[in-house]
């Protein structure tokens, strides 16, 4: 008799249980923020470019394909961008990799992509604050053999409006147009 009486309190206890999990509270959506990391330059605030709109994208530079092809369609946004336009831009990789991405690798980088793109980066404890308020993921993988490693991370493009809150992640793929329209719609 013992055993039912234990079924029966467990099943009054999951019916419980049950009824609570049908309110689910979802986690706040990422707002983004401002952040400091190191450029090749300095330090760079992100407070001191508002009234800019930043695309923040969160990579590394031993990147395959998925990087390169996010900031390639960053880049062809700035550069269709009137120079009035472009001029209240700026395109900004965050490295989730800091122990290979230094500041002046990121600015070489930087570079192949667009002589106004910013790579920063931090410490590990910085570089995570900074994800987790935008909601960005990244995991080193373990080293191979020749002790190489690939780090798996977000593939959103981040749109900071001039007012330096979220506006919209762009997917992977998002066409040109919509980076465009996206940007040029936050200039007004």
């Amino acid at each position: 008799m013992p055993p039912l009486r234990h079924l029966l309190a467990f099943l009054l206890i999951a019916t419980a249980l049950a009824g609570c999990s049908e309110q689910r509270v979802e986690p706040p959506a990422p707002k983004g923020g401002d952040f400091v990391l190191r450029s090749a330059g300095g330090p760079l605030d992100t407070k001191t470019l508002r009234g800019k709109v930043l695309l923040i994208y969160f990579g590394y530079t031993h990147c395959p394909d998925v990087c390169p092809a996010s900031l390639a369609a960053g880049a062809q946004t700035l550069n269709t961008l009137t120079t009035e336009e472009r001029a209240k831009v700026r395109l900004i990789m965050v490295s989730v990799d800091p122990e290979r991405d230094t500041p002046e690798r990121l600015k070489e980088y930087a570079a192949y992509f667009h002589p106004e793109m910013v790579g920063v980066t931090g410490t590990p404890e910085e570089i995570a604050a900074v994800a987790k308020s935008f909601g960005a993921g990244y995991l080193r993988q373990p080293a191979r053999p020749d002790g190489s490693y690939a780090v798996d991370h977000t593939t959103r493009t981040y749109v900071m409006a001039p007012d330096g809150k979220l506006a919209v992640a762009l997917e992977l793929n998002a066409p040109a147009e919509k980076y465009l329209e996206t940007v040029r719609g936050l200039l007004r």
